[in-house]
């Protein structure tokens, strides 16, 4: 899987890391990424927000709510088993790096069984100013199903992505 709808943004390297979410389903990996004006810090910040909202397009995953646009305090700081993008439940995490979760039972009669793990990591050591976010999907529904997920989770996952990279960068 290296082309759309499955990889987007991501780099080869990154295509080919495993993450946590690979170890919690086996299944059909997404690989989305953008490039972020902020440090990993701060993006991090921003990627624990999802506990609060889903930072896509609130008319259709947020009942309409506009998802906040300052952060919440206490949000980073993570329990498994909370709540992450609606229907996720958390299930490890390295805190300041990654988190990792998976559909709870009402995610699971959406998405079927499908984990993911948002990351934030360093651009590289000549641009500590500079990370990347990264999240991997693997869901177990078998093609065409997944076909379509993969799809429609591209068009969520990119305003998602390029708004949490946008907050992350406005606060940085």
């Amino acid at each position: 899987m290296t082309g759309l709808p499955w990889v987007w943004g991501a780099t080869d390297a990154e295509v080919a890391r495993r993450y946590p979410a690979d170890d919690v389903v086996t299944g059909r990996p997404m690989t989305r990424a953008v490039p972020v004006a902020a440090p990993a810090p701060v993006l991090w910040r921003w990627l624990c927000q999802i506990a609060v909202a889903p930072y896509s397009y609130d008319l259709v995953d947020n009942l309409g709510r506009r998802s906040p646009r300052t952060l919440t305090p206490g949000a980073d700081r993570l329990e498994v088993g909370q709540t992450m993008a609606i229907v996720f439940r958390l299930t490890s995490f390295d805190d300041g790096h990654h988190w990792t979760a998976v559909t709870g039972e009402r995610g699971r009669r959406l998405f079927g069984t499908t984990s993911m793990t948002y990351a934030a990591e360093p651009a590289g050591p000549d641009r500590p100013d500079h990370s990347r976010l990264v999240c991997r999907m693997v869901t177990t529904w078998p093609r065409p199903a997944s076909d379509a997920l993969a799809w429609g989770d591209l068009v969520m996952m990119r305003k998602q992505l390029h708004t949490l990279r946008d907050l992350a960068e406005r606060s940085s």
